[in-house]
């Protein structure tokens, strides 16, 4: 019982995790201070999905899972929980590829519009 509630507590990290790295950039503009947490969180998420690389919780969760008396799953996170809702047919590199310029994408405006906000101040 106890590690199927800690597999499921990494699934909520992995989620919130995620979702910082995607939206983290308009926090920023609220608090600034916050981009020496969301940049290297945003670097991190692009170069999992650029350089294919897995994310150290997705084996975390494993373990638990398995822990637990469950399956684990092969791939990550992405491919095992969200790629289903977005992407039926799986997870191929030009979709991590999109996936970090995504990341890249939402975060990029956020940046730009507080370098202008420190640059010219009103």
């Amino acid at each position: 019982m106890l590690a199927r509630l800690a597999a499921d507590a990494v699934v909520l990290l992995h989620l919130g995790f995620i979702l910082f790295v995607l939206l983290g950039g308009l926090l920023v503009l609220r608090w600034p201070r916050l981009a020496w947490l969301h940049l290297p969180a945003a670097a991190w998420g692009m170069a999992v999905e650029f350089l294919h690389l897995y994310c150290p919780l997705t084996p975390l969760e494993n373990h638990f899972r398995q822990a637990a008396g469950e399956l684990g799953y092969d791939g990550g996170f992405i491919e095992h929980y969200l790629l289903p809702l977005i992407y039926p047919a799986g997870l191929t590199e030009a979709i991590q590829i999109g996936l970090g310029l995504v990341v890249l994408a939402i975060n990029l405006p956020p940046y730009l519009l507080l370098a202008l906000r420190l640059l010219h101040p009103r």
